[in-house]
């Protein structure tokens, strides 16, 4: 099976990345570095042509709350539209457990990418992850730079465990709800109930 991961060469990405090559497929790892950019739209099409599947794995490069929407909305709109002209089986993206609980820029702007995919017609599954640790690092040097408590927090290693998720054949099936909003800790799984196994 052909599987493009958009954002392939990051900390998730590489992780996925690997761990699909393992089980058999042919996957593409695209990022602006290969010539694939889901911002212009360089490369979406061709790289899409043939895949079975795309994991939407890519960040915004900015937090701020206006960058970070535009980011997600434009990348979102772009992916999606290669994905339907090169009739892509079905999308798969990482989001933030707790997105619609929050007012938080970064999470209005998961939760606008969340509506483009669930109204592109293209059957999908959204992966809600908790945070990972990897970013308390540089949260905690800001609260230091406003404090100056000098706390600073160690961190762990990268999310395996939502890495497996997102390379797990548990997507595949037609439909995955769980009761994350009983306990948003938990990793989130939606899809389309049209959503083909594959």
């Amino acid at each position: 099976m052909k599987i493009v991961v958009i954002g392939g060469t990051g900390l998730i990405g590489s992780k996925t990345v690997a761990i699909l090559r393992q089980g058999g497929h042919d996957v593409v790892a695209a990022s602006p570095k290969s010539g694939i950019n889901s911002i212009t739209g360089e490369g979406l099409k061709e790289v899409m042509a043939g895949a079975q599947v795309a994991i939407d794995l890519a960040n915004s490069p900015s937090f701020e709350d206006k960058a970070v929407l535009e980011f997600f909305e434009t990348s979102g709109r772009n992916l999606l539209a290669a994905e339907a002209a090169t009739r892509v089986r079905h999308h798969v993206a990482l989001s933030i457990a707790g997105t619609d609980r929050s007012d938080n820029g970064y999470f209005r702007a998961k939760v606008a990418q969340e509506k483009l995919i669930k109204t592109s017609g293209i059957p999908y599954t959204i992966i809600r992850a908790t945070q990972f640790m990897e970013f308390l690092g540089g949260i905690a040097d800001q609260a230091r730079m406003e404090t100056s408590s000098g706390f600073r927090p160690s961190c762990s290693s990268p999310s395996r465990r939502t890495t497996l998720l997102l390379s797990s054949p548990r997507w595949r099936s037609p439909r995955r709800e769980t009761a994350s909003s009983k306990s948003p800790a938990r990793n989130e799984y939606r899809s389309t109930k049209s959503s083909p196994a594959i």
